[in-house]
This record gives C-alpha cells, sequence and structure tokens, in this order.
C-alpha cells in the first residue's frame, strides 16, 4: 500500500484513519514474527514454525491450479508447560488474521454417545466465525449508504411528504393541494403543520417550499442539533420466547437443519412501534437498512471459501485427550476423541447449516503441556497428521524481567494505567521489577510451575493494598524499588502456608 503524496494525500488518509493490516498470510515470515513479538517473549521456535505454515497458505494459493490441491497444510502441535505463550500465540494469530480463526479445547469434545459436543462442532463454529467476519467487513462497506438511507427515513418522521397535487388516499375532502400536507420548521428543529387562512401559492410552490424545509431539517440533523427529539418507529420483534426453550440436547448442537430459523420464518413478524429518541432510532434503522442491503448469498459462498482455503484451527489442551493406550475406563473415550477427531484433520467433508464445507486445506496448531501424557500416547494416525512439533522452553527469570518490560500490554504498564485512572502514578525501578522475577520464579520451583501466570498472582498481591487505599490517599505517586518490593512479599513468601493459598 502507497501512502498518499503532498498535504492533501496526508489529509485525506488522516480523515480515513490508519490504513488496515493486510491479511496475516500476506505478510512474511519475518514479520508475522515481528508482530508476535510486541506481545510475547521469547519462544522463537513456536513463532518462526507458525509463520511458516501461514505464510505457506499464501504460498499455496499462488500455485499452479494442477498442484494446487495437492499442497497440504503443515499442521503443528506446540508442546511446552503452561504458562509459556502457547495459548497467547494463538490470541495474537487470532488478531492479526484475516481468515477465518477459532480458539477450541479438546478436552470438551467427547465420544459420539457421550455427553459432551461432537467433534464436527468445531468446523460449525469456525463457519459461524467467517459468516461473522464476512457480514461485518460487507456493513463496513455499506454503512455509509445505511446510514444515509436511515437519514432520510428519520426526516420521514420528522416531516412527512406532502401528498401528490391530485390529491391521495389520505387528503382530506374538499381540501386545497397547497392546504394539506406543509410543516414549518422553527429554530428548535420541531416540525408544525401550517394551514393557511388565505388562498395559497401554486402547487409547485409548495412543493418547493418543502423541499427547503427538509434540506433545513436534514441539516440539522447532521449537525446534532434534534438528538433529544423522539420518534415513534416500527420495530421488528424477531425471537419469540417459547423457542428459547427448544434447544438441542447436548451433543447435537448445529444440527444440519436449523429448526430455530425455520420456525422463525414461518412464523409471523411481529411488529411493535417504540417511542424513542432520535439517537436509538438512528441506530434501528440503519440497522434495518443493513440487513436490506447486505447479500447474505454473497456472504456464505465468501465465508465458506474462506473457511476451505484460510480456515485456521488452534485446538488447546490436547493433552488432556491423550492416555496410555491399553488401558480401560475413562482413557477408551479419550482415544474416542481421538479418532472422531482424525478425519476432519485428514480431510473430510463436513455438513453445515450454510452449506458442505471440505476440511482438507484449514490449518490445525495443537498444543498441550503433556505433563502426564506424551505426545507419542496419541493414536499413530493422529501424530501422522501433525507433522510439525514444537517444543516451547520453560521461562527463566531473565524472561520473566523481560515479560514485564517489553510487550505492549505488559503487566507493568497495564497496572500504570490503571493508577493513572485516579491520577496516580506508578512506577518500577529496574531493580523492583527484578525482584518480581525473582520472587515468581522462586515461587514456580517451590509449587507448581505456571510459567508467566505467576506474574500475575504476585503482582495482585504486591499491589492489593495500593489499590484498596488509592481513592481515599493524598499520595499520588508511587515508586517501587527492589528493597520495596522485597518487604511487602517476603512474610508470605516465607510462610509456607500463606504461600500455598495466596501467592
Amino acid at each position: 500500500m502507497t501512502e498518499p503524496q503532498g498535504i492533501e494525500g496526508k489529509l485525506q488518509a488522516a480523515d480515513q484513519g490508519p490504513e488496515p493490516l493486510p491479511w496475516l498470510e500476506e505478510l512474511p515470515p519475518k514479520q508475522i514474527v515481528a508482530e508476535l513479538d510486541r506481545y510475547i517473549v521469547g519462544q522463537d521456535a513456536a513463532k518462526k514454525a507458525v509463520a511458516i505454515a501461514v505464510r505457506n497458505r499464501w504460498r499455496r494459493a499462488q500455485a499452479p491450479e494442477d498442484i494446487r490441491d495437492e499442497i497440504l497444510p503443515n499442521n503443528i502441535i506446540m508442546i511446552g508447560p503452561t504458562g509459556v505463550g502457547k495459548t497467547e500465540i494463538a490470541r495474537r494469530l487470532a488478531r492479526l488474521a484475516g481468515a477465518p480463526f477459532i480458539k477450541v479445547e479438546a478436552s470438551k469434545f467427547t465420544e459420539v454417545g457421550y455427553v459432551g459436543r461432537d467433534v464436527e462442532s468445531m468446523i460449525r463454529d469456525l463457519v459461524d466465525s467467517a459468516i461473522n467476519m464476512v457480514r461485518g467487513e460487507r456493513e463496513d462497506e455499506l454503512y455509509p449508504a445505511a446510514e444515509e438511507r436511515a437519514d432520510e427515513r428519520l426526516l420521514d418522521l420528522l416531516l412527512p411528504t406532502a401528498p401528490p397535487a391530485g390529491g391521495g388516499a389520505g387528503a382530506a375532502e374538499g381540501a386545497a393541494p397547497s392546504q394539506r400536507g406543509l410543516f414549518v420548521v422553527s429554530s428548535k428543529g420541531e416540525a408544525r403543520p401550517e394551514t393557511p387562512a388565505a388562498a395559497p401559492a401554486a402547487a409547485p410552490d409548495d412543493l418547493e417550499r418543502q423541499r427547503r424545509t427538509r434540506d433545513k431539517l436534514r441539516q440539522m440533523l447532521k449537525d446534532g442539533k434534534l438528538e433529544d427529539r423522539e420518534v415513534e418507529v416500527e420495530v421488528s420483534q424477531q425471537n419469540f420466547p417459547l423457542l428459547d426453550y427448544m434447544q438441542p440436547p447436548p451433543g447435537m448442537e448445529g444440527a444440519d437443519v436449523n429448526f430455530m430459523e425455520m420456525l422463525q420464518e414461518m412464523l409471523p413478524k411481529r411488529k411493535k412501534r417504540r417511542q424513542v429518541r432520535l439517537t436509538e432510532a438512528r441506530r434501528i434503522l440503519v440497522d434495518e437498512e443493513l440487513r436490506k442491503l447486505v447479500d447474505m448469498d454473497d456472504v456464505v459462498n465468501e465465508a465458506l471459501d474462506r473457511v476451505e482455503n484460510h480456515g485456521l484451527i488452534f485446538v488447546d489442551e490436547i493433552d488432556k485427550i491423550a492416555g496410555e493406550r491399553g488401558t480401560v475406563g475413562p482413557d477408551v473415550s479419550r482415544e474416542g476423541v481421538q479418532r472422531d477427531l482424525l478425519p476432519i484433520v485428514e480431510g473430510s467433508t463436513v455438513q453445515t447449516r450454510y452449506g458442505y464445507v471440505r476440511t482438507d486445506h484449514i490449518l490445525f496448531v495443537a498444543a498441550g503441556a503433556f505433563h502426564v501424557s506424551k505426545p507419542s500416547d496419541l493414536i499413530p494416525e493422529l501424530q501422522g497428521r501433525f507433522p510439525i512439533r514444537v517444543e516451547l522452553s520453560p521461562l527463566t527469570k531473565d524472561d520473566f524481567v523481560r515479560i514485564m518490560t517489553e510487550p505492549e500490554n505488559a503487566l507493568t504498564k497495564q497496572y500504570a494505567a490503571l493508577c493513572a485512572a485516579e491520577g496516580a502514578e506508578l512506577t518500577f525501578t529496574r531493580d523492583g521489577i527484578e525482584e518480581v522475577a525473582r520472587i515468581a520464579g522462586l515461587l514456580n520451583e517451590r509449587m507448581e510451575n505456571i510459567g508467566a501466570r505467576r506474574l500475575h498472582t504476585v503482582m495482585t498481591t504486591l499491589l492489593e493494598d495500593l489499590l484498596f487505599e488509592l481513592p481515599n490517599t493524598e499520595q499520588k505517586k508511587f515508586v517501587f524499588d527492589g528493597p520495596g518490593v522485597r518487604q511487602r512479599l517476603m512474610r508470605i513468601v516465607n510462610d509456607e502456608d500463606l504461600r500455598k493459598y495466596i501467592l
């Protein structure tokens, strides 16, 4: 994208706001890694593997058609302890991607016949995500036109249009054309009917007068001078209370035929007139106009194409469905989930309420801590569908220091913003940050290693009294250095009973 040149170009770019980022797949791998580095510290191997896999989607789209369908995605398994950034990588990819993306937990799925969600529901959720994404893009493109049409409807409510000069069904009998449908707008924006006692001028003059009145009212509407006015709008009630109780049982969500939508189409639309303020009326009318303008057939076709060629599913906690083979009991159900998951990852056709979806080219990224089980405990067929394995390294004290200082959403910056809301200034010295990192690493060694999440518990305990007293204290500047952090936390760290329950 080229930047507009000259002063006029810069002003135009400023009016339009920041340029949107290109699709994630259009970014080169180094730039994808650079975007992830803004929020995630370390784990270069995982970032590199994900960037290559995502970029390969774009490369496949540029390949000749005769080989394009043969290029399958390289699915990835990320292995590492909790709190090292596996899920954070998925969250950041979701914000960068211009393609359908969902995150699911493998532990929520169960084998067919057990209570829980079936594995194919992840594809239906991905299609729903794509529909919402494409519809949102279409609505953004059509929003100015919908807003303009909504304003015209608001003007019709504020200033009813005059009937034709020849007399209409709503015209009063015996009244001259010039005595019907005339309105005058006062300086406060109020439209009142006017019936002249004497014989009026010709009808074209009346129409011209009403046009000028409407233009004046339109300008006042654009200037926001009529926002406090109330108008009466007709609203269609889409939901029926009885249908809320007719939900499918667990394990049968997203049926092939959506009976709820069928019933809503069959039942008559109920309309209700509401007296609302102009701001609320504009929102209601804009929504109605967007529904009229957006071509849902085009949205569905585009969404299904994005799902099949650009979809990305992040399967978290995949280690929870892995267990030692040959055992009995719950592990039987775990292996059943794996076998149900296998055809989805391998490539199959799933029926959704919007049509059939092929999963051959959907990219799957799985992650698991694998504390108890090992990746080799997965059934061999499923292991073969995840050829790329990346191990994420545990976090050290130096990593904790970087996590608290480098990312744009660092904890120190978050708490500084919270204190700034009260008019206070919160700063951490370098030795204060290092002391927090040292205590977090020490607690991970003594107790369960929960990675960077330990920083949240330490920071919450450290700042608990400050955040509680902040609205009532006169001091508005706080500095946490190494000795201050140590003094506040050492009693809890050294007391084993307090440490277990608080940190």
